[in-house]
C-alpha cells in the first residue's frame, strides 16, 4: 500500500470522525448485500467474512487475493482458532468484489501505523465506509496476517463463537458461562449435552455480535503457531485452480497488443491489412498509444500483432537512457532543496565539530521488474450496457471503480470475477495497470467476450519498475568511534520516509527526498522503499565501521538500543552464524539488520567469488521477530523466497533504458537466479516475542543484498556500491 493511500485513510478520517449522518445503516446494508451474495438458506453469515454451513463447514472469505504467498491459510488459522472450529471443515474462499467486502481491517491497521493509534478509536461503521469509499480491498503491504487476520478474522471468529454460545445457553436452558466449545461444537459438560455449529448457526448469525470481543492468549492457541498443510496447494497441484491467464468464457475471442516502445509515446499510424491477412484474426483496434489485434485464439492475434509496423512517437523521451537518469538525480541532488526530510538532532553542527572522521560515498540502483511468472490477461466483455470482468489483480474494488470509469457505467453495472494471481509482488496494483482501461476500450467494440494477454515482451518494457534511485551518504565518528552524525540524501520518485525505519541510535540524522520522475511507470516492488533504502544505510554501516577499525557487527550493536527487539534479533542471527569462527580462505562473512512493515529481520551471509569473477553465495542465516508466527512453515517459505529474489536482484537483475525505450525484453536479458545459484543453506529462525504483528511477505528481501554485498567485501576487500554486482568483479 503506497504513501499517497495511507495519507488519504489518515486525513479521510479525520474528517469523518467529526460524524457522518447514517454510516451505521450504511454499513449494515452493505453487509446484508454482501452475504446476500455468499451465505444460502440454512446458512449463518458472521460479519460477511465467515459463514457456517448446516453440515459444520465453516468457510473464511477472504478479501486478499492467494498469489502464491499461502495467506489465505493464514487467515483461516486465525479465524478457526477463535472460532473453536473444527479445523477438517474449514474452507477459504475469495471474497467477491462488492463494497460489503471493503477491508475495513486495513484502514484500522494502517491508521494506527501511520496516524499513531488513530484506528482504534474510530467506530467500525466508520472504518467500513472509509473502505468503502476508497475503496480498498488491497493484498500488498504485508498486510494480510497482522492485519487482515488479525483485525477482521481473529474479532469475527472470536464474536461468532460467543454468538453460538449465546444461541446454546438459551436453547440449552443454562447459563452461557458453563458452556465450552471445541471442534465446531457446543458442549456443556454438567448435563452431558451439546449441540453443533451447524445447528446453530443460523439462529446464532441473528444475535447482536460483540464488536471487539476478548481474544485467545497464545498458551491458548491451537491453530495460531501451528503448520497446517496450505489449502490452495491441491487446486494447484490438480490444475483446477483458475489464474486470470486460464480464463474461458463462451464465444470469447483472444487479443494481445503492441504499446508504443518508449512510454509515453503515441500512435501515428499504422496498416492493419498485414494483420487482418493472418487467419483467425476478426479486427484491430487502434487505442491511444497502441494497437490490438482480435483473433479466435492467442497464437493467431499474436501472428497478426508481429506482422504489423507501427508507427509511434516518443513523446518528447528518445534522448532519455539510464545514464541521463543518474546524471539528472546527481545534478537535482545537487541543488540541495530537498522536497521531503526527516531524522532528528542538529546534523550541521555535528558535522562541523571536530575532532572526528568524515566518510561519505554514492550508491546506485537501478530500475526493477516484478518479473511475475503470469504476464497480464484480463477478460472483459461489454453487453446491454453491463461490464463483466475476469481478471487477478491486488484489489478487485479498485478495478471495478477503475473499470467503471473507463466505460462510462456506474460501479453497480460492473461485476468482477477475482482470479487468483501468478504473482505480484507489487506489479498488480489495479492504478500501475493500464490492462484495465485497455481491455474495457477492447470490449466495447467487440461484440464478443474478450481476453487481452499481454506478451511477455510487452510486460517486460512496458512494467511499473521498482524506481531507478541514488542516494549521497554522509557520516561522522566522534572520539570514541560512535557515530555523531548520519546523512542520506536519496533521489527517486517517491518519499521513503514513513515507509522505512532508521533502527540505529546516533545522536543527528537527517533524511532528505529529492523527488525526480522519469517517463517510465515506476512504484511499489516487494518490501518498496526498504529495498532501496536497506542497502543504503546497511552498506554504509559497514563502511564506518571499517573507517572506526571495529568489527561490523559489534559496531552495529554499539548503535542500538540495549534489550531492544533490534538488538536481539541481531545478536541471535550473529549466534545462529557463527560470527567471528574461521571460514574458508577467500570467503567472508557479511551481516544486515533491516526493520520493515513492523518486522525485524537480520541476515549473515557468507560468500566468496569464482575465478572468473561470479560471486558465490554459500549460505544465508535469517532471524525474524514479526511478534507472533501465524504458520512457521509457511511464514519460513516467504522469508526463504524474499531472499533468493533479493539475491537474484542484488547479482543481475536490472531494466536500462535506451532512446527512451526499456531494453530487456525478456528473461533472456533479465536474468533471475537460477536454482543452482541458489544458497545451498538458508537457515531462518523466528523470535516469538509478542511484539505487535509484522508483515512477512516482505520483510525478508531487504537485508540480503547488503548482506551479500559486506560479505563480499569481507572477502576481497572490494566495496560494492551499485547494484546489480554483475560484471564487477571479473578479472581485467
Amino acid at each position: 500500500m503506497g504513501v499517497k493511500r495511507r495519507s488519504f485513510l489518515i486525513g479521510a478520517a479525520a474528517i469523518a470522525g467529526a460524524g457522518v449522518f447514517g454510516v451505521s445503516y450504511a454499513d449494515r446494508s452493505a453487509r446484508r448485500a454482501a452475504m446476500g451474495a455468499t451465505v444460502k438458506p440454512g446458512e449463518g453469515g458472521f460479519a460477511a467474512w465467515l459463514k457456517i454451513a448446516p453440515d459444520d463447514t465453516v468457510t473464511v472469505y477472504s478479501p486478499t487475493i492467494d498469489f502464491g504467498q499461502g495467506s489465505h491459510t493464514a487467515l483461516a488459522q486465525m479465524a478457526a482458532d477463535e472460532l473453536d472450529a473444527d479445523w477438517s471443515k474449514v474452507r477459504v474462499e475469495q471474497a467477491p468484489a462488492l463494497p460489503g467486502f471493503a477491508n475495513s481491517a486495513l484502514v484500522e491497521g494502517f491508521g494506527d501505523e501511520m496516524g499513531h493509534g488513530m484506528g482504534k478509536h474510530l467506530p467500525q461503521a466508520v472504518l467500513s465506509m472509509l473502505a468503502r469509499s476508497a475503496p480498498i480491498m488491497i493484498t500488498g503491504g504485508s498486510s494480510a496476517v497482522r492485519y487482515t487476520g488479525q483485525i477482521a478474522m481473529r474479532r469475527t471468529g472470536a464474536a461468532a463463537r460467543l454468538a453460538l454460545i449465546e444461541e446454546a445457553a438459551h436453547r440449552l436452558g443454562v447459563p452461557a458461562a458453563e458452556l465450552t466449545t471445541a471442534n465446531s461444537v457446543v458442549s456443556h459438560a454438567r448435563s452431558g449435552r451439546s449441540l453443533r455449529y451447524g445447528e446453530l448457526a443460523v439462529a446464532a448469525a441473528q444475535r447482536t455480535m460483540a464488536g471487539n470481543p476478548a481474544l485467545k492468549v497464545p498458551k491458548d492457541c491451537k491453530l495460531i503457531g501451528q503448520s497446517p498443510a496450505r489449502l490452495d496447494i491441491p487446486a494447484k497441484v490438480d490444475g483446477s485452480a483458475q489464474y486470470g491467464i486460464d480464463v474461458i468464457v463462451p464465444d470469447m475471442r483472444v487479443a494481445t497488443l503492441v504499446m508504443a516502445p518508449v512510454r509515453g509515446g503515441k500512435l501515428e499510424s499504422v496498416d492493419d491489412k498485414p494483420a487482418l491477412a493472418v487467419p483467425g484474426v476478426e479486427r484491430v483496434i487502434r487505442l491511444d498509444d497502441a494497437v490490438v489485434v482480435v483473433a479466435k485464439g492467442y497464437w493467431p492475434a499474436r501472428k497478426g500483432v508481429l506482422a504489423l509496423a507501427p508507427k509511434f512517437s516518443d513523446g518528447g523521451h528518445g534522448a532519455l537512457d539510464s545514464a541521463a537518469v543518474h546524471a539528472a538525480q546527481d545534478k537535482l541532488r545537487a541543488g540541495d532543496k530537498a522536497d521531503n526530510s526527516g531524522g532528528s538532532g542538529d546534523v550541521d553542527a555535528a558535522f562541523a565539530d571536530k575532532p572526528h572522521t568524515v566518510v561519505e560515498a554514492d550508491y546506485r540502483v537501478p530500475f526493477l521488474h516484478h518479473a511475475m511468472m503470469e504476464p497480464f490477461a484480463m477478460t472483459a466483455h461489454y453487453n446491454a450496457g453491463k461490464l463483466e470482468l475476469w481478471v487477478g489483480l491486488q484489489d478487485p474494488l479498485s478495478v471495478r471503480k477503475m473499470a467503471a470509469k473507463a466505460a462510462g457505467l456506474s460501479e453497480e453495472d460492473v461485476t468482477v470475477h477475482t482470479t487468483i494471481m501468478g504473482g505480484g509482488f507489487g506489479r498488480r496494483f489495479p492504478e500501475k495497470c493500464e490492462i484495465i482501461g485497455q481491455a474495457v476500450a477492447v470490449a466495447k467494440q467487440c461484440p464478443w467476450p474478450v481476453k487481452l494477454i499481454w506478451s511477455r515482451e510487452e510486460e517486460f518494457t512496458h512494467g511499473s519498475y521498482r524506481p531507478q534511485s541514488s542516494a549521497h551518504l554522509k557520516a561522522t565518528l566522534g572520539k570514541d568511534k560512535r557515530l555523531t552524525a548520519w546523512r542520506n540524501d536519496y533521489v527517486q520518485s517517491d518519499d521513503a520516509e514513513q515507509e522505512t525505519h532508521f533502527s540505529y541510535q546516533i545522536p543527528a540524522t537527517s533524511r532528505r527526498h529529492f523527488k525526480y520522475q522519469s517517463n517510465q511507470n515506476d512504484g511499489p516492488w516487494r518490501s518498496v522503499n526498504s529495498t532501496q533504502q536497506g542497502f543504503y544505510n546497511e552498506s554504509f554501516i559497514d563502511e564506518m565501521a571499517h573507517a572506526a577499525g571495529e568489527d561490523p557487527y559489534q559496531f552495529r550493536r554499539k548503535h542500538l538500543a540495549p534489550g531492544s527487539r533490534h538488538l536481539a534479533v541481531l545478536d541471535e542471527a550473529a549466534k545462529r552464524a557463527g560470527w567471528g569462527s574461521p571460514l574458508p580462505q577467500g570467503t567472508g562473512r557479511g551481516i544486515a539488520l533491516v526493520e520493515s512493515f513492523n518486522t525485524i529481520v537480520a541476515e549473515v551471509i557468507e560468500a566468496s567469488v569464482d575465478p572468473d569473477g561470479k560471486p558465490r553465495v554459500h549460505k544465508v542465516t535469517a532471524v525474524v521477530d514479526c511478534g507472533t508466527t501465524v504458520n512457521p512453515r509457511n511464514a519460513e517459505a516467504q522469508v526463504m523466497g524474499g531472499i533468493v529474489m533479493a539475491l537474484s536482484v542484488a547479482l543481475d537483475e536490472e531494466i536500462t533504458l535506451d532512446k527512451g525505450a526499456v531494453v530487456q525484453a525478456n528473461f533472456g536479458d533479465y536474468p533471475i537466479l537460477k536454482l543452482a545459484d541458489a544458497p545451498p543453506v538458508i537457515d531462518v529462525h523466528f523470535i516469538e516475542s509478542g511484539a505487535p504483528m509484522g508483515g512477512i511477505g516482505e520483510p525478508g528481501v531487504p537485508p540480503a543484498p547488503p548482506a551479500l554485498t559486506n560479505a563480499l567485501f569481507a572477502a576481497t576487500g572490494k566495496r560494492i556500491r551499485q547494484l546489480p554486482i554483475k560484471d564487477q568483479f571479473k578479472p581485467a
